[in-house]
């Protein structure tokens, strides 16, 4: 990622971080994870020092509005399956 880089949003979980940062991914806006947990070791270092996700400055309006957006469930969920 080049350019001016933003913490977008923190996380408690490093699964929340990563599935926003797939979201933005899979819409064209590279974002990266940072995560101080020793590799994994230690997830609940992540309460005291948040996992970040990071984007350009440049992608940061699209990518707030994107994860904010919330999005309805189509009508046959939850209906039985023939």
């Amino acid at each position: 990622m080049r350019g001016d880089v933003v913490v977008l949003r923190k996380f408690s979980t490093e699964v929340e971080a990563r599935l926003a940062a797939s979201v933005l991914e899979a819409n064209g806006i590279p974002a990266e994870v940072l995560a101080d947990t020793a590799g994994g070791a230690l997830p609940s270092i992540a309460l005291v020092f948040p996992i970040r996700l990071l984007v350009r400055a440049s992608d940061a309006d699209v990518a707030r509005e994107l994860l904010d957006t919330s999005v309805d469930p189509p009508d046959d969920v939850g209906q039985p399956v023939d």
